[in-house]
């Protein structure tokens, strides 16, 4: 408990002087089939804080993290490794007329699609939690935008890559084989300060159908990463970053009921031994169903992913655990439109080329303003015949609640 009363005190040190807003999470998970080596269940202890500050054009913004898994506090002969406190996001920003300059570490969200969000490249995700509700790490950037009647035109510098922790291989979505090492240092082409640099220009067209694009270049250090074997030492096992020219999009169209998503990127590998050029590709739509029954709204959603490498000698799909390379998305969202902001969202992702599935669905519902109930279930059916990264977990079925108080 020591991270949740770290942040508990400096909740009360800070009170007379910031805005303050956050929540506390029990997580339970129960994994009814996983390997027998790994912990059948587990139970997490979450505590997010927010911090603002505004005076004038000037204003600040921090959030704070803290999590703690009952294998690392109970007397359990394997611990999870995954308690640990992290500072999201510290930054300060000056707003003026048409202008916004920001400095420190920030988290972005960029993307339109409902299952992945290819184009969410900008911060790298933890390893320690949830793969199918990962976290991500905030990184230490300066950026510039200028906004217009147009669009907003965006300059964000980069400024060092982070190293991504993994829990231990109890913990059952450790995907990596138990006789290797993880060594969490990253290991980059050009120094881990090497600074990447990302333009972009997002817009909203008003016409008789509403659409929304955004257009993103970079060069730098990609978001993609590949693990390879130490040469002094085989049996360590560390990921490595290499540097890209990038083009990536997305953009919606709403026709009549109807929203249409799509999302893109190629990237122009620099001079890697092990990774060459790729692209991904991604679109879909999702046609909604308004008053069904008593005011509630059905969405059907579908979505296409296709991943491609273009260098035969270097890692494919499979080598960079790549999970969406030939997927199909079928789902559908089911919302109540009541004061509880209920809603039922779920489906079946189908590998076209290595025939594994992928089975879920999530409640969601508040039992006041202060309280949230999320339930969840997952099934995976992993490829039997191609190493894939689901098949590196095994066959998977599992069952979460979680329960959030929000202040």
């Amino acid at each position: 408990m020591r991270y949740l009363l770290l942040l508990s005190l400096t909740l009360s040190y800070v009170l007379a002087d910031l805005e303050l807003s956050g929540h506390l999470d029990v997580e339970a998970q129960a994994y009814l089939i996983a390997p027998d080596e790994k912990h059948a269940s587990n139970l997490t202890l979450k505590q997010t804080l927010e911090l603002r500050y505004g005076e004038g054009d000037l204003s600040g913004y921090a959030k704070l993290y803290a999590q703690e898994d009952s294998s690392d506090f109970l007397k359990e002969t394997k611990k999870n490794e995954r308690t640990f406190f992290r500072v999201d996001e510290l930054y300060a920003r000056y707003d003026l007329e048409d202008d916004a300059l920001q400095m420190g570490k920030s988290i972005k969200y960029w993307g339109a699609l409902e299952l992945v969000n290819i184009v969410d490249v900008f911060n790298p995700r933890d390893l320690r939690t949830d793969i199918f509700n990962s976290q991500k790490l905030g990184v230490w950037n300066i950026s510039y935008s200028h906004f217009s009647e147009d669009g907003e035109l965006s300059l964000v510098v980069k400024l060092n890559e982070a190293d991504q922790k993994m829990a231990a291989d109890s913990y059952v979505y450790y995907f990596l084989p138990q006789f290797l090492h993880y060594d969490e240092h990253l290991q980059t082409s050009n120094g881990r300060n090497y600074p990447s640099t990302y333009l972009s220009y997002s817009s909203s067209v008003e016409s008789e159908y509403a659409f929304d694009y955004a257009l993103i270049l970079e060069h730098g250090y990609d978001s993609q990463r590949y693990f390879s074997r130490s040469v002094l030492n085989p049996l360590l096992l560390h990921q490595n970053s290499y540097l890209v020219n990038k083009v990536m999009a997305y953009s919606t169209l709403v026709v009549d009921t109807t929203l249409l998503k799509l999302e893109l990127l190629y990237a122009d590998v620099i001079e890697d031994k092990s990774v060459g050029d790729y692209s991904h590709i991604a679109f879909g739509f999702e046609y909604t169903i308004e008053n069904i029954y008593d005011k509630a709204g059905l969405g059907i959603i579908a979505e296409y992913y296709r991943y491609d490498s273009y260098e035969s000698d270097k890692y494919d799909d499979i080598a960079l655990y790549e999970t969406m390379q030939n997927d199909i998305f079928i789902g559908a969202r089911y919302s109540f439109n009541n004061s509880d902001d209920t809603s039922v969202v779920g489906g079946i992702v189908h590998d076209v080329e290595y025939d594994e599935q992928v089975y879920y669905m999530e409640y969601e519902s508040r039992m006041n303003e202060d309280i949230k109930i999320a339930l969840d279930y997952y099934y995976i059916e992993p490829s039997k015949s191609v190493d894939t990264a689901y098949a590196s977990l095994g066959r998977h079925q599992r069952i979460g609640l979680n329960i959030a108080y929000y202040f």
